[in-house]
């Protein structure tokens, strides 16, 4: 039997696809009962779970969680739930909701949260937030190591993130990032300016191979995993730029070293190296200026505004926008002064 796992657990997205082709000596046996000895940390009923969103296919077909498999039945389930691996503590932590109802609920993080506990972040996180808010229902009180989360955002990047209430709408939402039918549109400041108004970036993203805590682009696919960002030009504000990012696939870190790959570091990025002045005069008042502007926004120019995804239960499409924090709001409006006043001089 070949078993393949295509692991989203370092990505944005939080599932895993298991593809599995069945030996040619299988005997006939219900699938729910065939998947709960073949993937590791699967209880029949969230398989069962994930049969009833159709997330289970065999030879391309969705299956309800009765079907007996065959020999040579090709396999494929999108599953919603990484393992445990910490004890979560609810904690009394305010949240800001943009929408919520009886199946899904949008948050607009803000920076400086950790979105679900690891090792060095025990507390305090989005999810320690959500399992005391959503303390009575059965998916928050599961045991799950991130209940409810389909997806996330870098501790110091704001904004939208959409959260499952019940174990049929993460499976459906889950299906949905992994279709890539779901929209996410991110608003950064980066360093330098564009020829072109619009593009698109590529390139495998994976593990620095020098830093495992940052990742790297790998143009020659070796490594990684394909990333694409599509991006747009919203305004030239002198040495930086304000751009729209749309992800295609959600790669940990994915725009940050996108736009360092291609000569574009977001602002004040430590990781990536946008916390240098990477463009602009020699002159003092200037180097005052960004150091200034720094310390207004200490961490990485960059927010989820946009998020879109169709309703596990109305099948209806539905989008959020989140406005602009204050902290990049604020730096923003100086980098406009500041070009109005160099234009001004000139």
């Amino acid at each position: 039997m070949k078993e393949e796992e295509i692991n989203g657990k370092e990505d944005q997205e939080l599932f895993e696809h298991f593809k599995i082709e069945v030996d040619k000596g299988q005997k006939p046996l219900r699938i729910d009962k065939f998947l709960v000895n073949r993937i590791e940390n699967a209880s029949r009923s969230k398989i069962q779970s994930a049969a009833d969103a159709e997330n289970i296919l065999v030879n391309n077909i969705p299956v309800k969680s009765n079907y007996k498999v065959k020999p040579n039945d090709v396999i494929s389930i999108v599953m919603a739930y990484p393992p445990r691996e910490i004890e979560l503590i609810p904690e009394d932590i305010p949240l800001n909701i943009v929408y919520e109802d009886n199946q899904l609920i949008i948050v607009n993080k803000n920076p400086g949260m950790v979105v679900h506990p690891s090792y060095g972040h025990y507390s305090g996180t989005l999810v320690n937030a959500l399992m005391y808010h959503l303390k009575d229902l059965p998916l928050f009180s599961s045991g799950e190591m991130r209940p409810g989360l389909v997806h996330r955002i870098d501790k110091n990047t704001s904004g939208l993130l959409v959260i499952a209430k019940t174990e049929q709408a993460l499976n459906k939402l889950a299906k949905q990032f992994f279709d890539k039918t779901s929209e996410r549109r991110y608003i950064a400041l980066v360093w330098g300016t564009f020829n072109e108004k619009e593009g698109t970036i590529t390139g495998h993203v994976g593990r620095n191979i020098k830093n495992r805590k940052i990742m790297q682009v790998f143009p020659d696919g070796s490594q990684g995993k394909n990333a694409v960002t599509h991006y747009k030009v919203i305004e030239e504000l002198g040495y930086v730029t304000l751009v729209e990012c749309r992800l295609e696939t959600g790669r940990t870190h994915q725009i940050r070293v996108h736009f360092q790959h291609i000569g574009h570091p977001l602002f004040n990025d430590f990781e990536y190296g946008g916390d240098k002045i990477l463009k602009g005069t020699t002159f003092t008042k200037y180097k005052q200026f960004v150091q200034n502007c720094f310390r207004i926004l200490p961490r990485q120019a960059l927010h989820a505004k946009t998020l879109g995804v169709t309703h596990p239960e109305t099948k209806e499409f539905v989008q959020f926008n989140s406005e602009l924090p204050e902290d990049m709001q604020t730096v923003i409006e100086k980098w406009r002064r500041y070009l109005s006043g160099r234009e001004t001089n000139e």
